[in-house]
């Protein structure tokens, strides 16, 4: 079957609109920034380098959430930097450090698929945002030109249900729900049916929030995952882990138990605005080396934004 194609828009470099992706970032990391890191232009002024600022800066990285890996990894290479070409003022050392910073984000993919119908499993804990983050991915992907079908596959919490149907109703997006209590792999079957006869191009499955520890809840998860890959091959071509951005370290276990369970191939950060802790995404691609591919910067749909590092450090260490 060929399947009708509509392109995205080409990405043209405009420097007014570099500008505003930028003040977005940055309103978006303000806590952060606030918090910790967008203090450091004044840690790192015009005195010279003692081991107070090996200790303050140490206490910073920390307090923006950075976890204790990637902080202890992070200061070996400024201190080796700082002696091997004999820098001597604080103020040499910040660029050193953004550098080593940037370092340390992974790239992310382009969120482009050629399989049609391509499908992507959401998945994550209780209250960390999936849902909405569902929705909001779903009105992207229309925007980019693909005819998209939202599945409510999370029949165990009717409010659920009930907020991706607001959601796709208010975007103009068709969804497909189960019914309160059923099993969550037929509802995911049942979407790739439809797909498959409409067409659609991409199907978001929202599965439903879990605790990474309950062993009952994480096999019920990894079912979807296995009727998704019987009911069409290839499938699913995505698995992203959506993680609360305001529980910082907290997210890790999580993120490791969810990767085992049903390979994750990337993450997106949800309610970045409100955190202070965004430092977290560093300890996740120290730890977990998954591509953050996406980051929430505020309520609306268009302020779920493709993740950019380059973005994200001028954001985080605004002062």
């Amino acid at each position: 079957m060929s399947w009708p194609w509509k392109p995205s828009v080409p990405v043209c470099y405009n420097p007014r609109a570099v500008d505003g992706l930028l003040s977005r970032w940055k309103d978006g990391l303000t806590k952060t920034s606030r918090a910790a890191l967008g203090r450091l232009a004044g840690l790192l002024g015009a005195t010279e380098i003692s081991e107070d600022t090996w200790n303050d800066l140490e206490a910073l990285l920390i307090q923006a959430d950075l976890g204790m890996d990637t902080v202890e990894s992070v200061l070996g290479v400024l201190r080796r930097t700082a002696r091997e070409k004999g820098l001597r003022q604080n103020a040499e050392l910040q660029s050193v450090l953004v550098n080593e910073l940037r370092s340390r984000l992974i790239e992310p993919p382009a969120t482009y698929f050629e399989a049609r119908p391509a499908v992507v499993l959401l998945v994550g804990v209780n209250g960390s945002g999936k849902t909405t983050t569902t929705a909001k991915l779903g009105y992207r992907f229309a925007q980019e030109g693909y005819r998209v079908l939202l599945v409510a596959a999370d029949t165990f919490r009717a409010a659920a249900v009930d907020q991706l149907q607001v959601w796709a109703e208010r975007l103009d997006l068709p969804v497909i729900a189960g019914q309160m209590g059923g099993d969550p792999g037929a509802v995911a079957y049942d979407a790739i049916q439809s797909a498959l006869a409409k067409p659609y191009d991409l199907l978001l499955i929202d599965t439903a929030g879990r605790l990474h520890t309950r062993y009952n809840l994480m096999e019920e998860l990894k079912k979807v995952h296995r009727v998704v890959a019987k009911s069409l091959p290839g499938a699913p071509h995505a698995v992203w882990l959506v993680l609360d951005a305001t529980t910082g370290q907290n997210a890790l276990p999580q993120a490791r138990a969810f990767k085992e369970a049903v390979d994750v191939t990337g993450v997106i950060l949800a309610k970045l605005d409100t955190s202070a802790r965004g430092g977290m995404a560093f300890a996740i691609q120290n730890e977990l080396g998954l591509p953050i591919l996406f980051a929430g910067l505020g309520e609306k749909p268009e302020d779920l934004m493709s993740f950019d590092p380059d973005l994200f450090i001028q954001g985080v260490l605004a002062a």
